[in-house]
C-alpha cells in the first residue's frame, strides 16, 4: 500500500482539488486498492471547512466530486503515515520541509513534477482569483495526476 497526502496553504482548493482528482483517476486502474488518500493544509485557517465553492463546483464540471472533503492541517505524524507527500507550491513545500521530523519515512515531492511539461513549476492558488484560476488549476492536476498514476503504477510494478 502506497500512502499519499496532498498539501496547499488552506487545504480547500488545490489539495482536496488533487485528491479528487487522483482518486478518479485511480478508479479505472489496475492499482486501484494499492493506494490511499488524503490531503491537508500547512495552516489551519480552515480546518472543519469543506473545500471552497469554486472548487467544488469546477471540479465537478471535470467529473471529481470533492464536496465530501474536509480540511485539516499537516501534523508531525503525516510524515510517518504517509509514503509521499506532495506540495502544490514552492512555499508549501519549504512549510514542509521544515516541519518534517528527521527520520520520517515521508517523501517530499511538487505536484508539478507529474505533469508532463511540469511547467509551470507550482500548481498557482486560484483562490483570490475568479472562475478561470480554478479552471486552470483543474486542467494542470487533471493532467499532473495522470502523471502521478503513471509514476506509483511503475513503482508497484517494480
Amino acid at each position: 500500500m502506497i500512502n499519499i497526502l496532498f498539501v496547499c496553504m488552506g487545504n480547500i482548493c488545490r489539495s482536496p482539488s488533487a485528491e479528487g482528482f487522483f482518486i478518479r483517476a485511480l478508479q479505472d486502474s489496475k492499482i486501484r486498492g494499492q493506494v490511499s488518500t488524503d490531503s491537508a493544509g500547512t495552516h489551519s485557517y480552515h480546518v472543519g471547512h469543506p473545500p471552497d465553492s469554486r472548487a467544488v463546483s469546477t471540479a465537478l464540471d471535470f467529473d471529481v466530486d470533492i464536496s465530501q472533503l474536509r480540511a485539516r492541517k499537516v501534523d508531525a505524524s503525516d510524515f510517518n503515515r504517509y509514503d509521499l507527500i506532495i506540495a502544490m507550491d514552492r512555499s508549501n513545500f519549504e512549510d514542509l520541509q521544515r516541519i518534517q521530523p528527521a527520520g520520517s519515512k515521508a517523501d517530499l515531492q511538487m505536484m508539478m513534477q507529474y505533469h508532463p511539461e511540469a511547467r509551470p513549476d507550482e500548481v498557482p492558488d486560484p483562490y483570490y482569483g475568479g472562475m478561470d484560476g480554478f479552471t486552470y488549476m483543474c486542467k494542470l492536476l487533471e493532467s499532473a495526476t495522470r502523471g502521478l498514476l503513471n509514476d506509483i503504477e511503475g513503482r508497484l510494478a517494480d
